[in-house]
């Protein structure tokens, strides 16, 4: 989740699957997970998240997987891939000071460099900026993770398949080569 940490929120907006894609920060505290992040207020599903359950969905690596790895040829392609769901209760941050803890740690994880000139910024456009996002905390009461690596394979196809993505030029290819090879120790 750290690593892959632009997530997907998915919330229910009168009866209808809302999507919204945000950089998400994860928190670990006193054994509990949390997930902090910002929707600009003009969001409609900003208005909607509080007080119902979430879940914030995290993908990265995948790959398409060519049947031309299988040892039959009656075979069709597939997808590998390695997400994270987790679920929990948005709360709204609601003061100027943790809005700022926010972004300013948004900042050091995103683009660190900028911190200097962000911190520079006069108060006022600083405070105007805040007003126009609803920040918000989940704490996490449920975390699954879902993988998809071929494990059905046989053990000269998985060979195959990760033989063939390690020599990809794709970063998601070899990183779910690596995924896989670790499955097989």
């Amino acid at each position: 989740m750290q690593r892959y940490s632009f997530g997907t929120i998915v919330t229910d907006l009168n009866g209808v699957p809302e999507a919204t894609h945000l950089p998400i920060l994860v928190k670990e505290e006193n054994d509990k997970l949390f997930l902090l992040s910002h929707f600009a207020k003009a969001n409609p599903q900003s208005a909607q998240v509080f007080g119902k359950t979430s879940l914030v969905i995290f993908t990265e690596p995948h790959a398409y997987i060519t049947p031309k790895l299988y040892e039959k040829e009656e075979s069709v392609p597939t997808w590998n891939y390695v997400a994270v769901h987790a679920y929990g209760k948005a709360i709204v941050i609601e003061s100027e000071e943790q809005k700022a803890d926010l972004l300013q740690h948004t900042i050091e994880q995103y683009d660190a460099s900028y911190l200097e000139q962000y911190q520079k910024l006069p108060a006022d456009f600083k405070s105007k900026m805040m007003k126009g996002i609803v920040a918000f905390e989940i704490e996490v009461t449920d975390l699954q993770a879902k993988k998809k690596l071929s494990q059905n394979r046989s053990e000269t196809e998985k060979e195959n398949i990760i033989n063939s993505l390690s020599k990809s030029h794709d970063p998601n290819e070899k990183e779910i080569a690596a995924y896989m090879a670790k499955l097989k120790h």
